[in-house]
């Protein structure tokens, strides 16, 4: 079953529209449904279907653990760095709107943005860290 052509040509054509999907859910955050957490799981659960079609190995290869857990911390750094540099702009932490980047509604948009972005990268890269450590336990 692990050369199960049908299967791997559907994940073939699914995975990128699925990625593409999450990042629309992630930048559409703030006017609609979604945001930083949901487009992260469906960002995730894309790498978790790549790996399930086409095995740890493989998807180990297209992940390496340094880059999932650089990813983990990247995303709540700028969640971070968003608020400091809210507080370094005379605002209170994530107060957007103080951001020298324009208008204060355009700083806002712009700090709503980066957090949402930062959100879904750390909750992408937290659940395919979790699902490569649990396959690899599995496999002991």
């Amino acid at each position: 079953m692990n050369n199960n052509i049908i299967r791997k040509t559907i994940a073939g054509m699914l995975i990128p529209l699925i990625q593409l999907y999450a990042l629309y859910v992630i930048a559409h955050g703030e006017g609609g449904p979604g945001g930083g957490f949901q487009g992260g799981v469906i960002l995730g659960a894309s790498v978790i279907l790549f790996v399930l079609i086409y095995g740890v190995e493989a998807g180990r290869k297209r992940v390496k653990q340094a880059v999932s857990d650089f990813f983990c911390s990247a995303g709540v750094l700028l969640y971070g760095g968003i608020g400091v540099f809210c507080l370094l702009a005379g605002g209170n932490y994530l107060e957007y709107d103080m951001l020298p980047l324009g208008t204060p509604e355009h700083a806002s948009h712009l700090g709503i943005l980066g957090i949402e972005i930062g959100v879904g990268i750390t909750v992408a890269a937290v659940m395919i860290t979790l699902f490569f450590e649990t396959a690899r336990r599995d496999e002991k």
